[in-house]
């Protein structure tokens, strides 16, 4: 059995999400696993796991776009308490000694791997875009070669890559492995069917958005991450409850949210259609949705106005005929396990020590 330092992302919800769930797997396999991570990472997994916490990059948004300044700034006056956690992971490694790192897009630990000649097994969603082939129009390019850029600053070639993906191109090198989105056992067991409500889900302040729904007054809308509580008008804020976000998602008619690739799966998973509103300045949620509608689950809106949200509510019917043939499929995989391909890829690569130091991706 392997002793295995997992690094993850405490950006956002979905890499803690999918850590979990491979922490659990890889604990009941018999390994021994230490958990890296910061922020809402470090909170989701601390209780569960032996966690240790270091400082992490912060992407700061306003009205759905990225501020790079102030993203800047955010994170280089937080430089001082990185290094003293950093002296502390390093402690970390001289005691636990890993056998391997696996980072869920976590570069402090996938770093150290490289410098000491461990192992490093990237899993996440990020490295599809470095390693599969897939299309973008040109007004993206620049976006995607920083983006592409960026992922090669965070994490360093890794030994293996194992890439979770809805959408699938062809892979770049043999060493990178394609499988569908990691699941929540919680989200596997849900009984999806049509409440009264459209699901809205964003990540900062979008007054705009939220504005624009409010001229649908026939339609219900229950409203996360605003930080507000109460009802105003045919908007129905609720604060963050993991487990009334569930039920909300598995009983809605269709998801109004940002990009993200997390609720994306699980949205589809569940057949729910997905009108997906990137973050202006986040190429990943950019390709995100222009995955989603080339597929025909959702809509891509780049700057939403009342026709375009009009335009969606149209053509429900039709995304969702499209999403369900999708969900019908998985969702049958699911009360298998529709994470065990992944899994026993993992399980393969510790116990027949595929992943060895100095055969790694470019």
């Amino acid at each position: 059995m392997s002793r295995i330092l997992y690094g993850v992302s405490g950006e956002g919800s979905g890499h803690s999400s999918r850590a979990t769930e491979m922490a659990r797997h890889l604990q009941a396999c018999g390994h021994e696993v230490r958990v890296v991570s910061y922020d809402r990472g470090y909170r989701n997994m601390s209780a569960e796991f032996e966690t240790i916490e270091i400082e992490g990059l912060h992407i700061v948004c306003e009205n759905n776009r990225v501020r790079p300044l102030k993203t800047l700034w955010h994170n280089l006056r937080r430089g001082g308490r990185a290094v003293q956690r950093i002296k502390a992971l390093l402690e970390q490694f001289r005691t636990f000694q890993p056998d391997c790192v696996i980072s869920d897009f976590e570069p402090t630990t996938a770093w150290l791997a490289t410098l000491r000649g461990l192992p490093l097994i990237s899993l996440d969603n990020q490295h599809r875009m470095r390693y599969m082939k897939f299309r973008s129009p040109p007004r993206l390019l620049l976006s995607r070669w920083i983006t592409v850029l960026l992922i090669r600053l965070m994490v360093p070639a890794p030994t293996v890559a194992l890439a979770t993906t809805y959408y699938y191109g062809e892979r770049k090198n043999e060493r990178i492995f394609l499988f569908p989105p990691i699941l929540r056992r919680e989200v596997m067991a849900c009984k999806p069917h049509d409440g009264d409500h459209h699901l809205v889900y964003v990540t900062s302040h979008f007054e705009h958005l939220l504005t624009l729904l409010k001229s649908f007054p026939d339609k219900r809308f229950v409203v996360y991450g605003c930080n507000r509580d109460g009802v105003d008008g045919n908007l129905c804020y609720r604060p963050f409850s993991t487990e009334g976000f569930l039920r909300d998602l598995e009983s809605c008619q269709s998801v109004v949210a940002t990009a993200g690739f997390t609720l994306i799966s699980e949205a589809i998973y569940l057949g729910k259609p997905y009108l997906a509103l990137p973050m202006i300045g986040q190429f990943e949620q950019q390709l995100n949705a222009i995955c989603l509608a080339e597929l025909g689950f959702g809509v891509n809106v780049q700057k939403p106005d009342r026709a375009s949200i009009e335009d969606f509510f149209g053509r429900l019917p039709t995304l969702k005929s499209n999403v369900m043939a999708y969900a019908a499929g998985h969702q049958q995989q699911g009360r298998r396990d529709a994470n065990s391909a992944i899994k026993s890829k993992l399980e393969s690569l510790l116990a027949d020590d595929l992943a060895v130091p100095g055969a790694r991706l470019c």
